[in-house]
């Protein structure tokens, strides 16, 4: 108790449960809300979580020199379907593409990295001899089969780096995801990785592919034998098991790498052994992307079953020029956030949350004291103390619920009573201390030295 303080008003902070209220419309398929509560099923679905995630990302891409780009929702349909790749499943069956009001056809972001290299060219970014390296966190829509792991609506976490040629790029890119996941705390990772070529030796590698793959297409799937026809490398990128099955013993990419491919595959390999990070071989990886050239890689985890793929990235050093720039070389990666988050509460991982709970709840028990209620949260808020009142007249029962299911450390009372002597009623809900009064006028001081000496 403060010096000159006199003993005020008791009050009772006895609880009482509330039911929840039914809501008549859902959330569209495959599509989820995030909640700044924990939700009683799938714990992932909280916000503190994903601004955890968030932050953590942010962080490691500001230690290796990454800045945040933001590029629009919706881009061009044409920025996809050539830089993507025509034949790919993305474009022909995963895309939310409509004609807008213009007479455009407009596609929802189906990938991370089309828009930045759009985005890159647009707006002049690159830097002029050295390398632009950027990073995003982004909403990413496709109308995939939905299940648990796989939604038509999620977010990316990724990066690009623009203008290096070097395979020290690729190991770099791929370090900063591992440190990435390893400051999440996923540790039981594989990293799967592969080469693709480039457009001077991937020819005779397809050649080679079609021969093999032409006498077992009776046993394919309809879409493996659709791609057979418009983009034969994406064979190897099915996930039906009879495809697997017909594709068994068929050539191997990364032994018909040119020259150029191959020294860059073999130095990645050796930076990333410099790096200890441990690396699969993974010959049928080609990713779903036809922008991919040379380093292709994948992170899976044996945390989501089917759907084990957590993020994966690759080079692309043709899709700049593609999309009408000069030649620039460019490798990046995306990692899923909802895949992270679920592998994270599979381990039982804790997370560092922010605490959302408020430092002071001020209670007014009528009409009388509103006002003044509400103006001591102003101040407390200008102080930088985070604070809450009520607005629906209720009682100090009902207010004191409040401040005990949010979390408030401070209980502060403006009784007419103490408001007669220019005080509060202050109580640490926290600790269940004492209640005291306190002078207004040293209110803010007072939870001030509180906080800065962490006194509950």
């Amino acid at each position: 108790m403060l010096a000159g303080s006199t003993p005020g008003t008791r009050y009772n902070l006895t609880l009482s449960g509330s039911s929840p209220r039914s809501m008549r419309h859902k959330a569209p398929p495959y599509m989820h809300d995030v909640l700044p509560v924990p939700p009683s099923v799938d714990a992932w679905l909280h916000t503190p979580r994903w601004r955890a995630l968030e932050r953590i990302f942010r962080d490691v891409c500001r230690l290796h020199g990454y800045r945040e780009i933001r590029t629009p929702v919706m881009e061009s349909t044409d920025l996809f379907a050539r830089s993507v790749g025509a034949g790919t499943d993305i474009v022909s069956k995963e895309m939310f593409t409509f004609t807008d009001r213009g007479e455009r056809s407009m596609t929802l972001r189906a990938e991370g990295t089309a828009p930045v290299v759009r985005a890159f060219l647009e707006n002049g970014l690159a830097s002029g001899g050295s390398m632009t390296k950027l990073y995003y966190i982004a909403t990413i829509y496709r109308y995939e089969h939905g299940q648990r792991g796989r939604y038509r609506e999620h977010q990316q976490t990724g990066i690009e780096a623009l203008g290096g040629a070097s395979p020290a790029v690729d190991a770099e890119v791929i370090a900063l995801a591992v440190a990435f996941l390893t400051r999440l705390g996923i540790a039981d990772v594989a990293l799967r990785l592969n080469s693709v070529g480039c457009p001077t030796c991937r020819p005779g590698y397809l050649a080679a592919l079609l021969a093999f793959a032409e006498k077992r297409l009776g046993l394919m799937s309809r879409d493996n034998r659709r791609r057979f026809e418009e983009n034969p490398l994406r064979m190897l990128d099915s996930k039906d098991p009879d495809d697997h099955a017909a594709l068994e013993g068929a050539p191997v990419l990364r032994s018909y790498l040119c020259a150029e491919c191959g020294d860059h595959f073999t130095e990645l390999r050796a930076h990333l052994d410099d790096l200890g990070i441990a690396y699969e071989l993974d010959d049928r990886l080609v990713r779903g992307l036809d922008y991919y050239t040379r380093t292709a890689f994948e992170f899976v985890s044996p945390q989501l079953g089917a759907q084990d793929v957590i993020g994966g990235g690759g080079r692309y050093d043709g899709l700049i020029e593609q999309c009408g720039g000069p030649p620039t070389p460019g490798v990046g990666f995306g990692i899923g956030t909802e895949r992270c988050l679920m592998v994270l509460d599979r381990l039982e991982a804790s997370m560092m949350l922010e605490d959302e709970r408020p430092i002071a709840y001020v209670i007014s028990p009528g009409a009388a004291t509103s006002r003044r209620a509400v103006a001591m949260v102003a101040e407390l808020r200008r102080a930088g103390i985070s604070a809450e009142t009520d607005y629906l007249g209720r009682s100090i029962k009902a207010q004191m619920r409040t401040a005990n299911k949010l979390g408030a450390q401070w209980a502060v009372i403006l009784g007419e009573v103490e408001l007669a002597r220019n005080a509060a009623a202050v109580k640490n809900l926290r600790n269940s201390d004492e209640q005291r009064e306190i002078p207004i006028s040293g209110l803010v001081s007072f939870i001030l030295d509180h906080l800065h000496n962490r006194v509950e």
